[in-house]
């Protein structure tokens, strides 16, 4: 689990995840509603294979966003190593998400 502190609330944060995930291209987040709260967002993370016609999801992980008030928002990252052939190959392209993503946004504080 690596958990940090952004500036930014948390809805804007999701939005810049998504964003970011999306800019990748083998990668997506988003917001999940049903796991969320009024004060904490989800994100599932998720590598994403095209052959064709067929898109294939698997689960890297989750993002949880929670209100730190002052327009900052505590972030808990949490690595759901997949039971897949490629197990290795998918934990280091989600590890990579988040290493460039911590770089991306605007972290005051990180514990790992």
């Amino acid at each position: 689990m690596v958990s940090f502190t952004v500036s930014g609330a948390p809805k804007v944060i999701a939005r810049a995840i998504e964003e970011y995930a999306r800019t990748q291209g083998h990668v997506s987040a988003i917001v999940v509603p049903w796991e969320s709260t009024p004060d904490v967002l989800s994100l599932s993370v998720t590598s994403v294979r095209t052959d064709g016609w067929a898109i294939e999801h698997i689960n890297l992980g989750t993002i949880r966003l929670s209100d730190s008030g002052s327009e900052r928002t505590g972030v808990a990252v949490a690595a759901e190593p997949p039971d897949h052939p490629d197990q290795q190959k998918l934990v280091a392209v989600f590890d990579r998400f988040v290493t460039q993503l911590q770089r991306r946004l605007l972290v005051e504080t990180a514990t790992t």
